[in-house]
């Protein structure tokens, strides 16, 4: 059963019993990441951490530990000598 389909048998049986019916889905969705956000900041002023960019650094970190490392003397992709075209 997809989303819309329990939204709308949730709204049928709200109608049916009088009660209000249900938010539709993705409604509120950036208002949890946001209060997600929220909290994740007040925990970390909580335990006494930076509470500003802890999501770019642990980015950083994770590209910096992902990126192949090169051996000196080695050739990158932009590195390399490259041969002119003739012109026609």
């Amino acid at each position: 059963m997809s989303i819309t389909q329990q939204y709308l048998l949730d709204s049928y049986r709200a109608a049916q019993h009088g009660t209000p019916t249900p938010p539709a889905p993705g409604r509120d969705d950036w208002q949890v990441i946001r209060e997600v956000r929220d909290y994740g900041r007040f925990r970390a002023v909580i335990e006494e951490r930076p509470a500003h960019g802890r999501i770019r650094a642990a980015l950083a970190r994770i590209a910096r530990a992902g990126r192949p490392h090169r051996r000196p003397g080695s050739f990158s992709r932009g590195s390399a000598v490259r041969i002119p075209r003739p012109h026609h």
